[in-house]
């Protein structure tokens, strides 16, 4: 695992699923983690680890996302974690859908970089990472019209930016995980009416027998954190299901 000791890390929905592990894994690893989230009850079962603060944070608001980065200052590395997940097909999907799926999937995003990409480069240094999905421009999954224009959005915005600030040492590069184990994706299974049927169905889909564990992403951020070569690239782990 990469040392970052020293290095002041920013996460977006840490309070649980992917968000929790990176955090725990970045602290692991030596950085100071500011775990971020708009859950104040989820969020507070990382306080007290070592390494870790917890800042409620709304990543929907300009003015809650500009007054964190001010008073937080010096950030090495940006995390881009939150999202949402909805189903349906485009003949399914609400204007409200889409809406919502685009501030939180993209614009989120781009709110947080926004603010803390001139202090990097100020520094010249810098890593931001953001969370897409295979569900996007990589792969088409049936019933995500949403979540995939959404996170396929999120794959031009990180090209898009790496393309812009390579030559200032900032590394921006995103995470396309398939199907990982969390509340959310339980959340979903439960929706469906039959959870032990829904939940078959997933794991029947991945190669690997088996789905992600939150940790194995969590290894691949802290891994990407550190990569001092490594811009504008999607980085898949999803079991092989788009080998």
């Amino acid at each position: 695992m990469a040392d970052l000791t020293g290095k002041i890390v920013l996460i977006t929905a840490a309070a649980q699923g992917i968000g929790q592990a990176s955090a725990l894994a970045f602290a692991r690893a030596g950085a100071k983690v500011i775990a971020t989230d708009i859950n104040a009850a989820k969020l507070a079962e990382l306080e007290g680890t070592a390494n870790i603060d917890t800042r409620v944070l709304n990543v929907l608001s300009d003015d809650d996302v500009n007054a964190a980065v001010a008073e937080i200052g010096h950030i090495d590395v940006l995390f881009n974690c939150a999202g949402v997940v909805h189903a349906g097909t485009v003949l399914e999907m609400s204007d409200k859908d889409l809406d919502f799926a685009w501030d939180l999937n993209v614009k989120a995003q781009i709110r947080t970089i926004k603010a803390i990409l001139p202090q990097m480069l100020e520094r010249r240094d810098g890593a931001i990472i953001n969370m897409a999905t295979v569900a996007s421009s990589v792969k088409g999954v049936p019933n995500r019209a949403a979540y995939s224009i959404s996170k396929a959005a999120v794959i031009g915005l990180t090209k898009s930016i790496a393309s812009d600030y390579t030559t200032s040492n900032i590394r921006v590069n995103a995470i396309c995980p398939g199907t990982v184990e969390s509340p959310s994706l339980h959340e979903r299974w439960h929706a469906t009416g039959d959870f032990d049927a829904a939940r078959k169905a997933f794991i029947a889909r991945q190669p690997i027998g088996r789905i992600a564990r939150p940790e194995e992403v969590a290894d691949l951020a802290v891994y990407l954190a550190g990569a001092t070569y490594t811009t504008g690239q999607i980085h898949v782990i999803d079991g092989g299901w788009t080998a």
